[in-house]
């Protein structure tokens, strides 16, 4: 499951049209099998059959069987984490996504699919190169989602069965000092090449000591900005085994960017720029599209939520007996945050999930980047328009 794929799946889940039958959320942990993850689930399976009105169970079990039949025979043995999205009913819909990093064990039922949790997964492991380097083998791979979707490069120098046969000791090692360096080079080269044509991002170095020491020495000025972090690793470990060391310090590094983020946001909203802070600023810019960077915190709580299935209306609080706008008694409690990330997939706008920001939940947990100002904004910055003035979607409090 590479980043491109991961994105496609993302626009089909955060467009899904709502139905009548209810669908299931299911992220498993399968980093310890079955036995790991069966009765956290059951659990809430049970808790969840409870709540469900009568007309929605046939459906339900309907969803939940594509979901055991999927869980008994399809998950692959190297999954950590499995997510599956399943409706029953006379529109049904499955989609099963897996992945080499672990997901938390949940599962929820609503109309429509919940993906934060594949969000968070997205916004820790996207994409990444990585070079592994040793004096023997170079290796170039990248890394989407936890997952080695491209092996770019191997390299085997094959140089010391020489020595006795057609070469004198001082020979080969001449020849070898030459070889070494241009090795290096070759690697550095084709790393840059690599960056300029896929757009990469980021780089993880690799390897022994002395190989990374030589590759890094070597790397040119827009290459060493891209090194999120160095990684030991000997000559004979496995790719997958190198790539799994890398994941915990890619996550951290991550984590770096995306305080840096919450840097920019603060400097926009305290110039009264191209940002909004707090649910219902955030709401209201999300579901217009005008957002370019949607930031939460990992321990964002949202208030009650609510939604008008006929007219699209969606406000903070309580949900009221009839829409404001429409009058119509079509409204149904709505989880806010699954609505922020899903409307941020649905035109394409970054996310990033913040840890260890006081001042981001002291904003109330969420805000975001705007992509561009409303003319009412230009005018006065103290003004900012309701919902109401705009065509199409409304946010009432």
């Amino acid at each position: 499951m590479d980043l491109r794929s991961l994105n496609t799946h993302f626009r089909t889940l955060a467009v899904l049209g709502e139905t009548e039958s209810p669908v299931i959320s299911c992220y498993i942990n399968n980093e310890a099998g079955r036995a790991g993850y069966r009765d956290a689930i059951d659990t809430r399976i049970r808790d969840l059959r409870k709540a469900l009105a009568p007309d929605q169970r046939l459906d339900f079990e309907q969803a939940l069987g594509s979901i055991e039949v999927f869980l008994a025979a399809d998950v692959n043995p190297g999954a950590k984490g499995v997510a599956l999205f399943s409706r029953g009913g006379g529109t049904p819909f499955f989609d099963a996504l897996q992945f080499r990093v672990p997901l938390p064990n949940v599962v929820s039922v609503d109309s429509v699919p919940h993906i934060y949790e594949l969000v968070v997964l997205k916004d820790t492991f996207h994409r990444y190169v990585v070079l592994i380097s040793t004096e023997t083998r170079a290796r170039i791979v990248e890394v989407s989602v936890g997952n080695i979707t491209k092996e770019l490069w191997t390299e085997r120098p094959e140089l010391r069965h020489r020595v006795g046969r057609e070469w004198t000791k001082a020979h080969y090692q001449s020849h070898d000092r030459d070889r070494t360096q241009r090795f290096f080079k070759e690697q550095i080269e084709i790393l840059d090449r690599l960056f300029a044509k896929e757009a990469h991002t980021h780089l993880v170095l690799a390897g022994d000591r002395r190989s990374i020491a030589q590759v890094r020495a070597n790397l040119p000025k827009h290459l060493q900005d891209r090194l999120a972090d160095i990684v030991p690793a000997s000559g004979n470990a496995s790719t997958a085994d190198v790539v799994n060391a890398t994941l915990s310090a890619f996550a951290e590094y991550e984590q770096t960017g995306s305080l840096e983020t919450v840097g920019l946001f603060l400097d926009e909203l305290r110039a009264g720029g191209l940002a909004a802070a707090g649910t219902e600023a955030t709401l209201e810019a999300v579901v217009l599209g005008r957002v370019d960077i949607l930031v939460l915190s990992e321990s964002y709580a949202p208030p009650a939520g609510w939604k008008c299935s006929e007219c699209g209306s969606v406000g903070v609080d309580a949900a009221p007996r009839a829409c404001p706008r429409c009058g119509e008694r079509a409204v149904a409690q709505l989880d806010l945050k699954e609505e922020m990330v899903r409307a941020a997939e649905r035109v394409g706008s970054t996310v990033e999930i913040v840890r260890n920001s006081d001042v981001l939940l002291e904003l109330g947990g969420v805000g975001c980047l705007l992509r561009y100002l409303t003319p009412e904004q230009h005018a006065t910055a103290s003004h900012r328009p309701s919902l109401a003035e705009e065509p199409g979607v409304v946010v009432e409090r």
